[in-house]
């Protein structure tokens, strides 16, 4: 067993993921459920975006997007992916990589819901990731979906969520004299159990 105490301590993942994130909250400037998904295209050509994290759950993390987005696409297609979250005001980082599935239910339409009206529109206006001709345009169809669509709109079936429940999460923390500390949790499917490595810097 790995040396784990601090910052790293305790037996579950998800619950030392949400600590950090707790922490991040209070001194983070911006967004600090940011995090860089990374996904591959059809012809194994590597993707990055920049993504708000929406919930850590018991076993995944999870996160909202349009369903036809290249992001979706690649998500779907591969049906895995990767993410790291990064905060400079705390100088550590969590990496999780893992198997993808949607989350288009229930849960999709409270957070949906819980959003301002503004992106709730926004999500029905935006063909995301597809060519725009101008700002213009896009603000026009944004008024064209108020008028339609109202003040309470229902979420759009092209938008939702997607559950990264990972095979491999890493946290890492900055140390002196670039001697970072690093544990990687791993477990070869879903319903095992975990091992834990502290690896070298």
């Amino acid at each position: 067993m790995s040396d784990r105490s601090g910052i790293f301590a305790g037996e579950d993942p998800f619950a030392i993921a949400r600590s950090w994130l707790s922490e991040a909250e209070e001194s983070e400037i911006n967004d600090p459920n940011a995090i860089a998904l990374s996904t591959v295209d059809a012809g194994g050509l590597p993707n990055c975006r920049m993504v708000l994290l929406k919930e850590i759950e018991d076993a995944a993390f999870v996160f909202y997007t349009n369903y036809e987005s290249a992001k979706a696409q690649e998500l779907d297609g591969a049906g895995k992916a990767a993410f790291v979250m990064h905060w400079k005001s705390l100088r550590r980082q969590v990496r999780a990589r893992g198997i993808i599935t949607r989350e288009n239910g229930p849960q999709a339409d409270e957070y949906y819901k819980s959003r301002s009206l503004k992106s709730r529109l926004g999500a029905w206006a935006s063909a995301q990731s597809r060519p725009l001709s101008s700002r213009g345009a896009l603000m026009a169809e944004v008024a064209k979906v108020t008028a339609t669509k109202g003040s309470n709109p229902d979420r759009p079936p092209f938008w939702g969520g997607y559950r990264l429940t990972p095979l491999e999460i890493e946290f890492w923390a900055d140390g002196a004299f670039r001697l970072h500390d690093r544990f990687v949790w791993r477990r070869e499917t879903p319903e095992a159990l975990w091992t834990v490595d502290r690896l070298c810097p």
